[in-house]
């Protein structure tokens, strides 16, 4: 699904659920695969993984610009769910942002993902363009936790 009031992807990783949490959820492995092919330096990123408990990070663009990213975490079930804001630069003013949800289901050694973001402070073209990045950046985690 991709619309104006959010995105929804599933994907299936060649790994345990407990590695791909792990993935979601420690600094090292997040800035490995988050900015897909740009770089997110690990001392950027900090993480307090908890419900009430802040996130950010900075992509760094190829022309040397820099993306900020943050949120709040509201749920998290180690190993199979995570809920937390999303915002970056360009939410409104006040806005907390765009909702995501990580759900994950273990199916033996593999683990079956369903992203959800939603919240609707995006237009179509955005969620469209925020779906394409986040499809790059899962094919980043996927090799992440293939090792």
């Amino acid at each position: 699904m991709t619309d104006d009031s959010g995105i929804s992807i599933i994907r299936l990783f060649d790994a345990p659920r407990d590695r791909v949490f792990q993935a979601w959820t420690t600094p090292e492995a997040f800035a490995y695969w988050y900015g897909g092919e740009l770089e997110v330096p690990v001392d950027g990123v900090a993480m307090d993984v908890r419900p009430g408990g802040a996130w950010h990070l900075v992509v760094r663009t190829e022309d040397g610009g820099e993306l900020p990213f943050g949120g709040v975490y509201r749920e998290i079930v180690p190993p199979e769910r995570l809920v937390f804001t999303l915002k970056d630069a360009s939410a409104p003013e006040g806005s907390e942002g765009e909702l995501v949800t990580v759900a994950l289901n273990g199916l033996g050694d593999k683990t079956e993902m369903d992203f959800q973001q939603t919240g609707g402070t995006l237009s179509a073209g955005q969620y469209a363009q925020a779906k394409a990045g986040w499809t790059g950046f899962f094919a980043r985690l996927a090799e992440y936790v293939a090792h």
